[in-house]
């Protein structure tokens, strides 16, 4: 068996406390659809429309392409990322992102 593909990190809203296991090998989204839907909002599922903006505060990933009309380079650098695009490396702790005009 390939331990590579069992290995799952725990992934935890910072401000509800809430989590989930998401594995190496699938999205932050569709690990939480699984066991917190709602905890997230979802969109395209594709990067492209923002609904699923968050901001990782804790913990190594990375990210498939996602639109920059939606999180710009500067953005990228803070932490900010589209849910649907990013896979976690290590145990992360997440924020969702304000949505644009609440401030």
């Amino acid at each position: 068996m390939d331990t590579e593909q069992l290995v799952r990190h725990k992934v935890t809203d910072r401000c509800s406390g809430e989590y989930f296991e998401c594995g190496e090998e699938q999205s932050l989204l569709v690990a939480m659809e699984r066991t917190h839907p709602g905890l997230i909002k979802v969109g395209c599922r594709g990067g492209g429309c923002g609904l699923c903006k968050i901001r990782v505060l804790q913990g190594d990933y990375f990210t498939k392409v996602m639109s920059r009309a939606q999180v710009s380079e500067q953005e990228e650098q803070s932490g900010y990322v589209l849910a649907c695009r990013t896979y976690p490396r290590s145990d992360l702790m997440f924020e969702l992102a304000e949505p644009a005009g609440s401030k």
